[in-house]
């Protein structure tokens, strides 16, 4: 089964949707269990996400299609942040995919292969396209500065932006924004996004302009550069590895 960029019919030959998924309303039973969760358990994980960044992606095999996206980041160490990615920042947003993000010094020694899957993301932030919002540009601007050099890879595992009502097919993987041919991010989806938070990208580019560009960005990333070429996930069938007989 392979990503597509035309919108699939919902099930059951419901309208394509990216409002809500199917399903009934929330019982007063689950929202019992739902609060009391909250007041029992730790949920430690979801308390470590300490950033909310707003930016935009890319779909590898159609470039055509973007997306403005919201990370919220858990910084695992110096080198190793991990991303909840959803498409709105409102309390009903959608759970689209996952971003893992990697310092230069952790991505060089990748295989070559798996570096072709990974984008850069000084381009992005020095054309003031990543921010976080209601932060300062001037607290933001140390973490700026190590972020420019290093290198994403996302997987998007619900097409929202073309209509699915669930999470439907193989997961797309997303390039960033590089500017060049294919690679810039439509004017109207940033004026959109800047409206939102009253912001204006091009100043922050502007102002951004004093950010050291990285020494060295590996062209083996941003392969679709390079190539011309993106990554298309298909599904197929194959033989199931069977456990053991306990003795």
């Amino acid at each position: 089964m392979m990503a597509s960029s035309d919108k699939r019919p919902a099930p059951g030959g419901v309208a394509p949707t990216s409002e809500q998924p199917p399903g009934q309303a929330m019982s007063m039973s689950q929202h019992v269990i739902d609060k009391g969760g909250q007041m029992l358990q730790s949920l430690k994980p979801i308390k470590q996400m300490q950033q909310h960044v707003c930016t935009f992606a890319l779909y590898s095999h159609d470039m055509s299609r973007q997306i403005e996206t919201h990370n919220y980041v858990t910084r695992i160490n110096q080198d190793f942040l991990q991303c909840a990615v959803y498409d709105s920042d409102g309390p009903n947003a959608h759970l689209i995919g996952v971003e893992y993000i990697l310092s230069d010094r952790i991505f060089e020694d990748l295989p070559v292969d798996e570096q072709k899957l990974w984008h850069s993301h000084a381009y992005e932030i020095k054309a003031g396209l990543w921010v976080n919002p209601g932060v300062p540009e001037m607290v933001q601007k140390t973490e700026l500065n190590n972020l420019t050099r290093t290198y994403g890879k996302f997987w998007c595992t619900w097409q929202t932006d073309r209509g699915d009502p669930l999470p439907l097919g193989a997961p797309a993987l997303m390039v960033s924004p590089q500017g060049v041919n294919l690679g810039m991010v439509k004017p109207d989806l940033v004026k959109k996004r800047d409206d939102k938070y009253g912001i204006d990208s091009g100043r922050l580019k502007v102002s951004r302009m004093e950010i050291p560009e990285p020494e060295w960005i590996n062209p083996r990333a941003d392969y679709w550069k390079q190539t011309g070429k993106g990554f298309a996930i298909d599904i197929e069938p194959t033989t199931m590895k069977r456990m053991a007989p306990f003795p």
